[in-house]
This record gives structure tokens, C-alpha cells and sequence, in this order.
């Protein structure tokens, strides 16, 4: 069986898993923010979070957390299905649209931002830094892009429940730096990649 089946079917699996973690856990997001060490992030002055869709971990309470720190927020926008996302400044006074796929985003005309500190949301982590996304790449392809232009921490948030003891990785696949769950900050060790 190829890689590609058997990361499909394994996010089949871990959808159903997520499900029940989030009916199972009340204020997940809240408790994550709370379990924030912010002296094991490197200085950032800018940020992106993420709308949770469906049971992803709700990261509002650790963006609102950030952004009192004085940096800038910013929202992912997809702007079409096969380009990497943009990050567009994010103020809870400006009502988001939807983008390519339906997401709510900030709306064309904000601000563009380039975030040091990226919040991604994730299928399953483990804990040498392996993220299972949603099987598009586009975090991967934007986070490459922003690799290549500047140092970017890149902040996996999930249930605990969502670690796997390896995640299957290829050449493309994006390494997170930190994951953050309602339980526990895991930093990742650079030579554990």
C-alpha cells in the first residue's frame, strides 16, 4: 500500500477520533492558552491563528493571549485551491468572508502579514514534530514559503489525545517546532527531526 492510501484512510480514522475528543473535552482552546509557556517561544512580533472548522481545538483563546502580548494577528486565507495561503491581518471588529474553500477569513483589502509565529491545526502530532494535516499541503507549501524568506516557529495546536507515536512523513512535509494540547507545551528538539 502506498503512503498516500495510508495517510488517507489514517485521516479517516483520526477525523472520528477528533470528533470525540472535542465532545469529550470542554475548553480545550482555553486550557491550551492557559498551558502556554511564552518564554519557550522565540521572539515574534506577528502571528497567524486559524478559524476552527468543525472539531479542530478552538484557538481564539490562545490568539487573544498573543495579541494582548502586543503582536500583530493575522488569519490563513486560502486564495484558491492550489496556491500556498496568504495571512491577512486578523481585528475581531472586521466581519470575515469566506475564502476559496469556504473558510472564514479576513476580507481582500486588510493588510497582508508575514507571521513569525504560525498556529496550525492538525489531524495528528508526534512528538519529533510530525503534523498530519488535512491532506491539501497547504500548510506545508506556505510554511516552506515562509521558511525560505525568514525564521517562522511553527505552533501545532490539538487534543492530547491526538499523538500518534510516529506520524508518516515525506521530504515535503513541513516539521512543527512546539505542539501545545489542553494538557501539555512539548517543545520539539531540532536534532529529534
Amino acid at each position: 500500500m502506498s503512503l498516500a492510501l495510508d495517510k488517507t484512510s489514517l485521516r479517516q480514522e483520526l477525523r472520528r477520533l477528533r470528533r470525540r475528543l472535542a465532545s469529550d473535552i470542554a475548553g480545550a482552546g482555553a486550557l491550551a492558552a492557559e498551558r502556554l509557556p511564552l518564554d519557550q517561544l522565540p521572539a515574534f512580533d506577528s502571528f497567524s491563528g486559524y478559524v476552527a472548522q468543525g472539531s479542530e481545538i478552538d484557538p481564539r483563546p490562545l490568539m487573544l493571549r498573543l495579541a494582548d502580548l502586543g503582536a500583530v494577528p493575522a488569519l490563513p486565507t486560502a486564495v484558491s485551491r492550489d496556491e500556498p495561503l496568504e495571512f491577512r491581518l486578523w481585528d475581531t471588529r472586521t466581519p470575515l468572508e469566506p475564502d476559496a474553500f469556504g473558510i472564514p477569513a479576513p476580507p481582500p483589502w486588510t493588510d497582508a502579514v508575514e507571521p513569525d509565529l504560525v498556529i496550525c491545526p492538525l489531524l495528528a502530532f508526534d512528538r519529533r514534530g510530525g503534523r498530519l494535516g488535512q491532506g491539501a499541503g497547504h500548510y506545508d507549501r506556505t510554511l516552506s514559503n515562509l521558511r525560505a524568506t525568514k525564521p517562522v516557529f511553527v505552533l501545532g495546536l490539538a487534543y492530547a489525545g491526538q499523538e500518534l507515536d510516529e506520524i508518516p512523513m515525506e521530504p515535503h512535509d513541513q516539521p512543527l517546532d512546539a505542539i501545545l494540547t489542553e494538557t501539555e507545551f512539548i517543545a520539539v528538539a531540532k536534532e529529534a527531526r
